[in-house]
């Protein structure tokens, strides 16, 4: 007789916003690490991508204040816009469907001042910092910043701005065919939403690739 296969299992061991724990049972560790891959590197979330310096009499240069502002995580709603690449609008600078403009304009009078995150002031009210803690830059009396920032859809295989995780990790469960998945999050998604988005595409990959095999012509005298 055949041994009996089990069939596999996914059970959702911790969730909140910012992680997810899932234990899978009698699941190769492949697929399980696809997803761990996918959720850090093909999740879109976004980014500032393009700083315009209107102003910057500090000590550090633009470059510098726009790198800065890129790893700032922006909570992301990624139903509403679309990639750049894919937009209509064809535009350098993008457009409502693409792109997020935020703006900062300060300066520091009589006493040194850290500039924060908090200061940003974005266009569309969902799609602000995570954090309005985040230092930016410490300006010295008497000196000024002032910048235009433009943030996109993007993904983690072109930059790691783009990733939306903090942690993604898998591991040995207590017994044999355990396998852990921990994914937390930057705070641009929720890590169930992170979770939901990479199956999908992993989902879109094997479909594809199902059709690709399918497609294939075996030649007759093989």
């Amino acid at each position: 007789m055949l041994s009996q296969v089990a069939s596999p299992s996914v059970e959702v061991v911790e969730k909140s916003d910012e992680r997810i724990v899932v234990r899978f049972n009698n699941t190769p560790r492949q697929y399980v690490n696809s997803l761990r891959r996918l959720a850090i590197s093909e999740v879109p979330t976004l980014a500032i991508d393009d700083v315009v310096i209107l102003e910057n009499s500090s000590v550090m240069h633009d470059e510098a204040v726009a790198h800065r502002l890129g790893l700032i995580p922006l909570r992301t709603d990624p139903g509403r816009f679309v990639m750049p690449h894919e937009c209509d609008c064809k535009s350098t600078l993008g457009c409502s469907k693409c792109r997020v403009l935020l703006v900062l304009d300060t300066e520091a009078n009589e006493k040194t001042l850290v500039v924060t995150s908090g200061e940003l002031v974005s266009e569309d009210e969902m799609v602000k910092p995570v954090s309005k803690d985040i230092p930016i830059i410490v300006l010295a009396p008497n000196q000024k910043l002032k910048f235009e920032a433009y943030a996109r859809l993007g993904t983690g295989k072109d930059h790691a701005k783009w990733q939306p995780t903090a942690a993604a990790v898998v591991k040995d469960g207590k017994d044999e065919d355990e396998i852990i998945l921990m994914i937390e999050s930057n705070g641009a998604l929720t890590a169930e939403g992170i979770l939901t988005v990479a199956a999908e595409r992993l989902a879109s990959k094997v479909k594809t690739f199902k059709q690709l095999v399918s497609s294939l012509k075996v030649p007759k005298n093989a």
